[in-house]
């Protein structure tokens, strides 16, 4: 029992008095959270209110400022969500309570918001935190001509008075914490308080913490914000306070803390325009309100030492500060002014401006031998090979290598390396927030490569003075960097140069000046230049090197280039070269997306609610045009990863020597098919190749009719087996769909044996037999129509029935009642062939049976169109006594080369004893996850098969479909990529590449662990409230 609930016991019935006697009206009462106050709620039979009992001896000032800001913002902002005074019978905006020990206490009344606190809404969304700053930028505004006395007060959280840390620095026991906040107590000292005492000022509300935030749901689930609450920190101070004490506390917590704080200085900008001295500010102000809270948490420690919650309310200020005070605040600033709408760096945009205005007439960087207009481009980007083939790792020389060659077949004298470019060849640990490949990475160029030959010289484009000249030892630094600081009319910009040799930026010495074309330096060879191809970097800095700090970064996170652009733009016009031959240009997003839809069928459908743009494919990696990296959970396609080199390899090699088809002898369509055949079990001997598994089932068909002489085929429920004409009529998941044509009169249509969802459950140890005398009884209804059965098909583990696992010895008895029945069984494999399953290398070995046709598919070429039929001989006969079989491409040379490629990968690799491996690994992680969440019905699979049935209740198996859609695309939004299934779109689908590791299930499970505890992936049941207009309540209520 809390302290606020032991008050509420002792003086119920004072409370309840003073309710009827003063306000006529009787309810229960319910303690709430309160710092320093009783906050009880009142429910009355509908309404509900709020009453705030005052700590004793509390300044009636206090409250009264508080009341009367109420009153005006009711008057002001009608719409906005804030609690309304109710008056009391007689008028009053206060009445007085004494309690069981005596005590005089103040008493109002307000109205009661709806919602949930932020600080228990997950996750907190960006449009949701743009709605908080407008919301606190619109109270601003309404308030700025409130004056009260009270609001004038002093107290440590205004932060025109933060200078007071540094008083306190002796509560602060960990010494590098202690130096981190007197550095931010000095600065604001000698530059931050200065300024902030020559900006606007007025009342704010300035305690928008996530405890004095509500949250509601529109019924589109949309977050809205529902209520500001607690106006008991208002006072009159620097206006630019508000979003910043607002943003610090946004940030909490954030992996993109930044980004947070850019949306609420968004929001809040939007409803009460920033000034740029204020936008300046907001950054260093963040820091300080930070500091301002640990340094009270140090004092609250040091008075109470055992009481946890001090520790556990100070972590995540502590982890802010000590991820952002050494971030450079002008980048903070561009940022947070880009967020507002407005240029991120007002001085670049004169500095270029007066750079174009001069374009041409700057001296040639190279020297006039090598004029930059004949340069050729060099792609570096993710779309691009040049740079290497893993996106993960730089080889030095295989990248100078391909310049070179690259260079030779243009017959350029140079090179050009383009600004802005998104690059792999930034992978070392220097440029990653974190080693994990998901962590953010600086791949955006941010200058301009001139490639040429070490020992070039550099020539200075127009007057300079040297403000920078050293030598960095660390491989993939600058080398040799020398800075040249420049006038630009009032402006001064500094030039940046890159990868130069030592001997030469030895001889110059910071405030030498250099002339318009002097050649000041020459182009380093490896290793001594950073160890890159030998070529020149070329940057613009606006804001200047400061050498005490080293050379600026000279690549960028695609997240904060925007900034970036602003401080080190373009240098284009510098090197007399237009800004869009220096520059490179992604394809818009929505422009693609445009071409696509007027070109493609409207039912060619895109994966996510925000499309993903891949460009390149590294083992389960995907990246988009600007190198971000996405955990790939879904594709199974490349199976033993993307762009597997040795696949890459033997198709580029087969394709230079031969490519042709199956109407002559070469040696790796009968290799390729001999390597099948001897992992194959008899009779499984005969192969047929096809270019997918859509034509493979089709194919699949024709050898069953053939040796049958019968029609007719059996097939599973909400089984899918390709988009033939053939294959779609066998598989109700598309005939059955809406604008499917229904079944076939020669399809028959048996359950699904799924042991979570069907009659006989997991736990029956004979459910599988008992789902296969359901396909007897059909098979039995079909001969006794007259009817003749060809054979029966199903997928070996049904994947878009979703991702079930076959009960044990359900295939056995099913194979049996066909062949009784003169049917063939046909296992499509297409799925889990190839070791995905883990524990075998055939989907069909899982039932312990061998089909009588096999249908392969996806996992055979690894992206190249590869798939096979696989029979028995006597059946192979049969088909072989109709029309000849031939497929232009299928068994074509290039495609078996790849296939038996896929087969050494799998095999050198060990990737079935991974997919074992990590598979376990993974079943036990999200059963693990389904003991914590209670919307995880069922949790199964085998090896890298596994599906998560997602439920409202798990008695009733409610599919939790919106819920498994949220997710799938909230997991999309954090970079990892998984699918839905299932007959009602609930079951998370994952299979991803063999390759598919450790620390990728591990990360996996952590991110799928704090999506299923947002707010939009609970049961319907536990949603949050919905949100609801807001009401005007009556000024008083009559007795």
């Amino acid at each position: 029992m809390t302290a606020s609930d032991r008050w509420l016991a002792a003086n119920r019935e004072t409370l309840h008095a003073l309710l009827a006697s003063a306000y006529g009206i009787c309810g229960e009462l319910y303690a709430l959270p309160g710092e320093c106050d009783f906050n009880l709620r009142v429910e009355c039979n509908g309404p509900r209110y709020l009453l705030k009992i005052m700590r004793d001896a509390c300044d009636p000032a206090l409250v009264e400022m508080q009341w009367q800001a109420l009153e005006r913002l009711a008057e002001r902002l009608p719409d906005l969500s804030v609690q309304r005074l109710i008056r009391t019978a007689g008028g009053d905006p206060t009445t007085l309570l004494i309690d069981h020990e005596g005590r005089e206490r103040l008493a109002w009344l307000v109205s009661f918001l709806p919602g949930q606190v932020l600080g228990q809404t997950r996750p907190h969304t960006h449009a949701l935190l743009e709605q908080i700053g407008a919301a606190l930028g619109r109270l601003n505004q309404a308030l700025l001509d409130f004056a009260h006395p009270a609001c004038e007060r002093q107290f440590k959280w205004d932060l025109r008075r933060a200078a007071w840390i540094q008083t306190a620095l002796d509560n602060i026991a960990d010494t590098r914490r202690r130096v981190l906040v007197e550095h931010i107590g000095r600065r604001f000292v000698e530059e931050i308080g200065p300024r902030l005492e020559r900006l606007r000022r007025g009342p704010i509300h300035g305690d928008a913490n996530d405890y004095n935030l509500l949250v509601a749901y529109d019924e589109q689930g949309e977050q809205r914000l529902a209520g500001v609450l607690d106006f008991g920190d208002l006072c009159r101070t620097a206006l630019v306070g508000e979003p910043a004490i607002a943003a610090a506390y946004a940030m909490m917590g954030k992996e993109d803390a930044l980004a947070a704080a850019e949306s609420l200085v968004a929001g809040y900008h939007r409803a009460f325009p920033l000034q740029d001295e204020e936008l300046a500010l907001i950054f260093p102000l963040i820091l300080t309100r930070l500091a301002v809270s640990v340094a009270v948490s140090a004092a609250a420690s040091r008075e109470r030492p055992d009481d946890p919650y001090v520790t556990i309310s100070e972590a995540p200020a502590w982890q802010l500060l000590e991820r952002f005070h050494a971030y450079d605040p002008n980048l903070a600033e561009a940022r947070l002014r880009a967020a507002a709408g407005l240029d991120p760096w007002p001085k670049s945009s004169r500095v270029v401006a007066w750079l174009r205005e001069r374009s041409g007439s700057f001296a040639e960087a190279l020297g006039p031998a090598r004029p930059t207009a004949a340069s050729a481009i060099v792609d570096l980007s993710f779309a691009s090979t040049v740079g290497g083939d893993d996106p993960e790792r730089f080889d030095a020389d295989l990248c100078a290598g391909r310049i070179t060659e690259a260079l030779r077949l243009a017959a350029a004298p140079l090179g050009l390396g383009r600004y802005g470019e998104p690059r792999p060849i930034y992978a070392a640990a220097a440029f990653r927030a974190g080693p994990h490949p998901l962590a953010g990475r600086r791949t955006r160029h941010l200058g301009i490569d001139l490639f040429a030959p070490a020992g070039a010289p550099v020539h200075a484009p127009l007057d300079g003075e040297v403000v920078l000249a050293r030598c960095l030892p660390d491989r993939l630094d600058y080398g040799g960097v020398v800075a040249l600081r420049h006038r630009a009319a009032g402006d001064w910009f500094d030039v940046l140069y890159g990868h130069l040799a030592r001997h030469e930026v030895e001889l110059l010495h910071v405030g030498q000046t250099i002339a318009a074309g002097q050649a000041f330096a020459t182009i380093g060879e490896r290793p001594e230049n950073g160890d890159w191809p030998s070529h020149l970097h070329v940057q613009l800095l606006i804001e200047g090197c400061r050498p005490a700090e080293g050379p600026p970064i000279g690549a960028a996170d695609p997240d904060e280039f925007t900034a970036w652009s602003a401080l080190s733009p373009c240098p284009a016009a510098l090197l007399n070269l237009s800004d869009a031959a220096g520059r490179w240009q992604a394809i818009a997003l929505e422009a693609l997306r445009s071409r696509r839809a007027a070109r493609l069928a409207a039912n060619l459908s895109i994966a996510y609610g925000r499309p993903l743009q891949p460009v390149r494919g590294w083992r389960h990696f995907l990246y988009d045009p600007e190198g971000r990296a996405y955990l790939d959970v879904y594709n199974n396609v490349p199976h033993v990863g993307h762009c597997h080199p040795r696949v890459v390899e033997a198709a580029t090699r087969q394709m230079r020597l031969l490519s042709t088809n199956t109407r002559y002898l070469y040696d790796t369509l009968t290799r390729y098919a001999d390597r099948l055949v001897a992992a194959l079990p008899a009779p499984l001997s005969v192969c047929f190749f096809v270019n997918s598994g859509s034509e493979a089932n089709e194919l699949a068909l024709r050898l069953a009719r053939a040796h049958t002489g019968a029609c007719d085929l059996l097939v599973m429920d909400h089984g899918y087996h390709g988009n033939t004409t053939g294959a779609m009529a066998i598989s109700p998941y598309k005939f059955n769909r809406p604008g499917g044509p229904g079944a076939a009169d020669w399809v028959h249509v048996t359950p699904l044996p799924d042991a979570y969802r069907g009659p006989f459950k997991a736990a029956d140890g004979d459910a599988g037999v008992k789902y296969a005398v359901l396909v007897e009884e059909k098979i039995r209804a079909v001969l006794a129509d007259g009817r003749r059965i060809a054979g029966y098909i199903s997928e070996c583990a049904p994947s878009v029935g979703g991702q079930i696992i076959l009960p044990a010895g359900f295939l056995r008895e099913v194979y049996r009642c066909v062949r009784q029945a003169g049917g063939v069984c046909i296992a499509d494999d297409v799925q889990t062939a190839l070791g995905r399953l883990g524990a075998v290398f055939w989907g069909f070995e899982l039932q312990g049976v061998v089909p009588d046709i096999l249908v392969l598919g996806k996992p055979l070429g690894n992206g190249h169109p590869l798939a096979a039929v696989v029979t028995t001989p006597e059946i192979a006969a049969s088909f072989a006594a109709g029309p000849e079989f031939f497929s232009t491409f299928g068994g074509n040379s290039v495609s078996c080369a790849v296939g038996s490629a896929v087969l050494d990968v799998l095999a050198e690799e060990g990737l079935q004893a991974n997919a074992a491996r990590v598979g376990a690994e993974l079943l036990s992680g999200l059963s693990e996850l389904a003991r914590r969440h209670r919307l995880i019905g069922d949790v199964r699979g085998a090896g890298l098969f596994l599906g998560v049935e997602l439920v409202n209740d798990r008695t009733t198996l409610d599919p939790a479909t919106g819920q498994a859609s949220y997710i799938k695309n909230r997991l999309r939004e954090r970079r990892i990529l998984l699918g839905t299934e299932g007959p009602y779109d609930n079951v998370l689908k994952i299979r991803p590449p063999m390759t598919f590791d450790a620390v990728a299930a591990s990360r996996l499970l952590e991110t799928l662990d704090e999506t299923l505890a947002e707010d939009r992936a609970q049961p319907v049941t536990e949603m949050p409230p919905l949100s609801q207009p807001v009401s005007r309540p009556p000024a008083r209520l009559s007795a």
